[in-house]
């Protein structure tokens, strides 16, 4: 996965001006488009969409200070077709315009090209089991809400709370198979996983394809197939988020295993009352490498 991080940041580099084929060369590594930019986007802590738009920003301020070109000539250099295109674009990186950067000199900020490399990591074993599933149901509340990486998602804490009590014991008594309890499930996901973006939250548990579901509950159809479950412990939600991180820089790298489409779940052992610290489990849908 080292290698096949660094050969798409060559590409990147082949390509800044025009499109490129990441999922030709997915095809290439023996991987999936979707798993190559799932793990550029945790270990570089940025989409992949988002770095290509920084790589393009601090080539073309480099054209904007040598003052050589008009800048509509140097817009569609840089894959732009307008000067008000690309001076969006510019100043949403740089936080000036094209004409106040040629002017001035700066400020601008430039993102160096990135580099993966193996470390020596891993010294604490993660528990980790691999469970083959049928086909399954997840039924519960969902609700559309924006990617937040760190700490407590205040949208998802305000979808939680409206519903009254009585109607997580419904959903608890409505589940039938593990994972079990109730879950937090996240679907529809965008692979490069940009902060903010919008991911679909469910609050439910999941059910056997033979189970009715209540028409005033949501449902998401998993399909059957393989899944890798980290158990975690600790201050909540840190702990997970940690857990989180440590599949794409260490379980993934060292594992022939891949991510593949489909939702991820979290199932609650056990909690404190102030859901301060909890022993959680995280459902990953993986495939063979």
């Amino acid at each position: 996965m080292i290698s096949a991080l660094n050969r798409l940041v060559g590409l990147v580099e082949e390509h800044l001006a025009e499109e490129f084929d990441v999922h030709g060369l997915a095809r290439e590594l023996g991987t999936t488009e979707y798993h190559l930019r799932r793990m550029f986007s945790s270990l570089a802590g940025m989409p992949l969409s988002e770095y290509v738009r920084r790589r393009r920003m601090t080539v073309a301020a480099a054209d904007v200070v040598r003052r050589e070109d008009d800048l509509l000539s140097i817009a569609v250099r840089h894959g732009y077709g307008s000067t008000e295109a690309f001076g969006r674009a510019f100043r949403a990186v740089h936080g000036s315009g094209p004409g106040d950067v040629r002017r001035d000199g700066g400020p601008l900020r430039t993102q160096p090209r990135l580099r993966f490399r193996l470390t020596v990591e891993g010294s604490i074993p993660m528990d980790t089991r691999l469970v083959d599933r049928p086909a399954f149901r997840l039924a519960g509340h969902a609700a559309r809400v924006p990617l937040i990486h760190q700490g407590v998602n205040p949208h998802i804490q305000r979808h939680i709370a409206a519903l009254p009590q009585e109607e997580h014991l419904r959903l608890k008594a409505l589940g039938d198979l593990e994972p079990e309890g109730l879950l937090q499930v996240s679907d529809d996901l965008d692979p490069d996983g940009a902060e903010g973006g919008e991911l679909t939250y469910l609050h439910g548990v999941a059910v056997s394809r033979d189970t009715p579901v209540p028409d005033d509950l949501d449902a998401i159809e998993v399909p059957a197939g393989r899944w890798a479950v980290f158990r975690t412990a600790g201050p909540h939600p840190q702990a997970l988020q940690d857990t989180w991180a440590a599949t794409a820089t260490e379980w993934f790298p060292s594992n022939p295993w891949r991510l593949r489409p489909g939702p991820s779940i979290v199932a609650f052992l056990e909690r404190a009352d102030d859901f301060s610290s909890a022993t959680c489990e995280l459902w990953l849908p993986v495939e063979p490498a």
